[in-house]
């Protein structure tokens, strides 16, 4: 919920900041690249430490990280030091999201694993839609600083989670960075590493290329800030339906079924959003963008982690996402170009439909079912 009140926030402060400080469209872009930036060099370092040093310290250092960073960022009078702690902010809710999905899967029974971890998940949408709240009602009485301040208080939190957390997996051995990341490409695990890799890249392309750019983009459109904001709040409350039924499907059908069903749905959704001319057609086409491509962030964290062993489990999980963020980095930059060369609304759309169904083409014929599978300790998909 803390990381995507954080996430969320930006989307709406990018918009805001356009108004104050004249930025650019490219600027804009790049806010969101900065975050996406830390966020794949936090997922990555966080994932070979959580190995190492277990997971519970790194989870606790990961909030502090982006809860103070967040704070900090409400003081800052420019766009160069305003980046610059958005990518701290980014590193710490980078190594947090994965580990967290980690240690979930880690302590539940293999029956209801995939549900938890995707319920976990859903918890993204109730921080969006405070998100979004805190835009409608505090952005534009009381400015966007405060809603950063606000943000603050994950840090927080890390008092209570340092003494009601058990640790789980470490790795108790003396295995180099270089040995795990050959052990994630040796093999066994070769296929649905790479799965996972063009997974992740292309579903958080396409999701911050998106999701950071649609209160923008509802002004592009002709919208007011305001109601751009009140729109937005309603096509967010879409994402708790599209994990709960996320949740329930991955245990009753399979990972598969869902990621695949859900990127489809992203890919027609993301399409008919760019093509509308209507404001129905808009939000429609909005909500089900939310309803799937949350629904299929939920099934991703809940996939990844199951393919790898308890020792290289963080490393396989944390890279992946890692990967995927390097998407999220090009995403908002694309959105940018596009929109500075006066590409239309269909074209750029029309992309983001195109990578979706590369995300869900490879899971079909490279990503294995995982659903009733143990999480052994040397447990292998082919």
């Amino acid at each position: 919920m803390f990381d995507a009140l954080d996430v969320g926030i930006v989307s709406f402060i990018a918009a805001a900041l356009v108004k104050e400080w004249h930025i650019t469209p490219q600027q804009v872009g790049l806010i969101g690249s900065m975050n996406s930036l830390g966020m794949a060099v936090g997922a990555g370092v966080a994932g070979v430490f959580a190995d190492k040093l277990g997971r519970k310290p790194i989870l606790l250092a990961s909030i502090l990280l982006f809860g103070v960073a967040s704070g900090l960022s409400a003081f800052v009078t420019g766009l160069s030091i305003f980046l610059l702690l958005r990518f701290f902010i980014g590193a710490g809710l980078g190594a947090e999201l994965p580990i967290a999905s980690t240690y979930i899967a880690e302590n539940e029974p293999t029956e209801s694993r995939g549900r938890a971890v995707v319920l976990l998940e859903s918890f993204w949408a109730v921080g969006w839609i405070l998100s979004a709240l805190l835009a409608y009602f505090v952005i534009p009485h009381y400015g966007w600083r405060t809603v950063l301040i606000i943000c603050a208080i994950p840090a927080l939190y890390t008092v209570f989670l340092r003494s009601s957390l058990p640790e789980t997996k470490k790795n108790t051995s003396r295995t180099s960075f270089q040995q795990s990341m050959g052990r994630i490409w040796s093999k066994p695990y070769f296929r649905t590493t790479s799965m996972l890799w063009v997974l992740w890249f292309c579903v958080v392309f396409s999701y911050y290329g998106m999701f950071l750019w649609l209160p923008t983009v509802m002004v592009l459109k002709g919208y007011s800030l305001i109601k751009s904001f009140q729109y937005l709040l309603i096509m967010t409350l879409a994402q708790l339906p599209g994990y709960f039924s996320a949740a329930w499907l991955v245990e009753r059908i399979g990972r598969k079924f869902v990621l695949v069903t859900y990127l489809i749905g992203t890919a027609v959704s993301a399409w008919a959003f760019g093509a509308a001319h209507s404001l129905s057609g808009l939000v429609a086409a909005g909500i089900f963008l939310s309803f799937f491509n949350l629904g299929a962030w939920g099934a991703m964290y809940a996939y990844t982690p199951e393919h790898y062993p308890d020792s290289i489990r963080a490393t396989g999980t944390g890279f992946a996402a890692a990967v995927g963020r390097i998407g999220g980095i090009l995403g908002p930059l694309f959105v940018g170009f596009a929109v500075s060369n006066h590409f239309s609304f269909s074209q750029i759309f029309g992309l983001f439909l195109a990578v979706t169904l590369i995300g869900a083409v490879s899971v079909v014929f490279w990503g294995p079912e995982t659903k009733g599978v143990p999480l052994d300790s040397e447990v292998t998909l082919r």
